[in-house]
């Protein structure tokens, strides 16, 4: 079996990230979409929506797995769940500056390859940051994160 990890906040989960997802698991048996909690960052949504959010855009799409990625090295958690590569969505070229240091520190520390995906060019702006700063002055998200993270969104605003 050829399994994947796609790490990342996905606070929230955009269409962006779901374009990339989705084009993984036409390449791989199994893709886990790994939700990683940074310590050093405010998160708008805690870890368990997050993780119900990607479950619940993916729950079509048998060859998604939806973990908790834990403190550590990605590299260290690709091989103990026999991961072949990790995939990675580029958006520009500022994208791709990043995340090159770290696939070739991933591959030299335990081999595991990183498959980097460009993104549709229709949702090449999105981020999770962009699409919160839109909904918070009162701009529609709808058209950039599925119906189900909208909810989650207006429902943060109602706790609020």
């Amino acid at each position: 079996m050829r399994r994947t990890i796609c790490p990342g906040s996905f606070d929230p989960i955009h269409l962006g990230h779901v374009a990339v997802i989705r084009r993984a698991c036409r390449l791989f048996d199994e893709v886990i979409v790994a939700v990683s909690t940074n310590p050093n960052k405010k998160h708008r949504f805690d870890e368990q929506t997050r993780l119900r959010l990607v479950r619940e855009v993916f729950a079509d799409e048998p060859s998604v797995v939806v973990e908790p990625l834990e403190s550590g090295l990605i590299a260290d958690y690709a091989a103990s769940r026999k991961a072949v590569a990790l995939v990675k969505g580029l958006r520009n070229g500022a994208d791709y500056d990043y995340e090159l240091p770290m696939a070739t520190m991933n591959r030299t520390l335990t081999g595991v390859e990183t498959v980097f995906i460009p993104g549709e060019p229709s949702l090449l702006h999105l981020s999770s940051t962009l699409v919160m700063e839109v909904h918070g002055l009162d701009g529609d998200v709808s058209g950039f994160v599925s119906p189900q993270v909208l909810d989650a969104i207006k429902e943060r605003d109602r706790a609020s």
